[in-house]
């Protein structure tokens, strides 16, 4: 028989499984960042830096405030615990996941090596580069471009050693050895990845086995389309012979989640066997767009009743939500969504948006939401909030980090609210 959950008890099992049951830890160590690693598998970088890039907030909302700079020396430093590569979209893994992706490696070897592709045609360009690198070492794109030699005209562009790098890091000729703020380094796969790791290898449909065991121990309980999505595999057939394999062996449970459907019929679905049920979900966290939470939408909508979308390549006038807006989880819901911008010269952040979710209860969600953006400005190091008065949750909010009484609270108009 099919067991049969709730849309409740789906979502609590969902946010055990990511961590959000655990208490937050007082002092945060390196041991707490390794901890989370273990439960996301990937932690997804992104370059947005309004408030805070994407890969710091995952840990914020699990752990609370602690020194980004732990993560820098955790995860940006040349250290063997983690590597840059595609096991989502450009994402932190464990290094000793490099076998895993064996698969994705020789895909794009495949498909960019085809005789009309850029790598067919530019065969010099990326033999030299590797040479740079097995000569002097990682580099930055900048070092290599600035060692090339002048004579050769417009193959030596800036745009073509940029090329060349990403071509050579999606097939794993090369790796990304660390940043330098943002920016980051290249090396030679063998010099960044142990050759015990370098040399195994794995076969593709063990591989996408142990990919998909891994999303389902860390999305709790879905659906295939959220197996598939958890590390952007596309081979559909591979993950449902996975999941039978899974089933098979006792590590997925088959069950159907009410209010999960397609067309009125019930949807699929799987709970990890390990996955625990918790009897409440008492978090309170400021979600990145880019949380295994919420990065697939239609998980997010299904699960959450969050009908989510990044309004960065929308025009400011078109937007209905805000620039780069933020899902707030209380509980086991998602309660609003606030835009959030650091305001670094003024010390300040600024909540430049705030609204209510279906599932929000104002009354009792505003407080414990006016407290995170207290924790996050004091993460931030930033002295003042400023609240504007665009968006259905935004008075409440005002009203609730005024009375906190430990932060300078001010009101601001938000150029689309005055627009309006």
């Amino acid at each position: 028989m099919t067991d049969t959950l709730s849309a409740a008890q789906a979502r609590r099992i969902a946010l055990a499984a990511q961590g959000f049951t655990r208490s937050r830890p007082a002092s945060v160590s390196a041991r707490h960042l390794h901890t989370v690693m273990g439960r996301l598998g990937v932690l997804q970088i992104d370059s947005v830096n309004v408030f805070a890039r994407s890969h710091y907030m995952p840990l914020f909302s699990r752990l609370g405030a602690y020194d980004p700079a732990l993560l820098d020396r955790v995860f940006l430093s040349r250290t063997t615990h983690y590597v840059e590569y595609l096991a989502h979209e450009a994402t932190f893994m464990p290094i000793e996941d490099w076998p895993l992706w064996r698969f994705r490696r020789e895909y794009f070897r495949k498909r960019l090596s085809n005789p009309d592709s850029w790598a067919a045609g530019n065969a010099r360009t990326l033999a030299w580069v590797q040479d740079e690198l097995r000569a002097r070492g990682p580099l930055r794109p900048a070092d290599i471009r600035a060692d090339a030699p002048r004579e050769r005209g417009t193959w030596w562009d800036w745009d073509e050693v940029k090329l060349a790098l990403e071509h050579l890091w999606r097939t794993g000729d090369v790796a990304i050895s660390g940043r330098k703020g943002f920016e980051r380094t290249y090396a030679l796969a063998e010099q960044v990845v142990p050759a015990g790791i370098l040399s195994q290898e794995i076969a593709v449909p063990d591989a996408i086995r142990e990919l998909t065991r891994r999303a389902a121990r860390s999305s709790g309980i879905a659906t295939a389309s959220d197996l598939a999505d958890y590390y952007r595999i596309r081979d559909r057939s591979a993950i449902s012979t996975s999941i039978a394999d899974l089933t098979d062996a006792g590590e997925l449970v088959p069950v159907h989640v009410k209010g999960w459907e397609r067309q009125g019929r019930p949807l699929p679905a799987w709970r990890h066997a390990e996955a625990a049920l918790p009897r409440r979900v008492d978090a309170a966290a400021l979600l990145t767009p880019f949380d295994p939470v919420v990065w697939f939408r239609d998980r997010a909508l299904r699960a959450f009743d969050l009908d989510y979308r990044i309004e960065i390549y929308v025009p400011a006038e078109k937007r209905r939500f805000g620039y780069y807006s933020l899902p707030v989880l209380v509980g086991d819901r998602i309660v609003a969504r606030v835009d959030l911008k650091a305001d670094r010269a003024a010390s300040t952040l600024q909540v430049q948006s705030a609204w209510w979710e279906p599932q929000a209860r104002p009354a009792e969600d505003a407080e414990r939401i006016a407290a995170e953006l207290a924790l996050a400005a004091a993460w931030q190091g930033l002295e003042h909030v400023s609240v504007s008065g665009w968006g259905t949750a935004a008075d409440a909010l005002h009203r609730e980090l005024d009375a906190r009484g430990d932060a300078s609270v001010t009101r601001h108009v938000h150029a689309r609210e005055s627009a309006a």
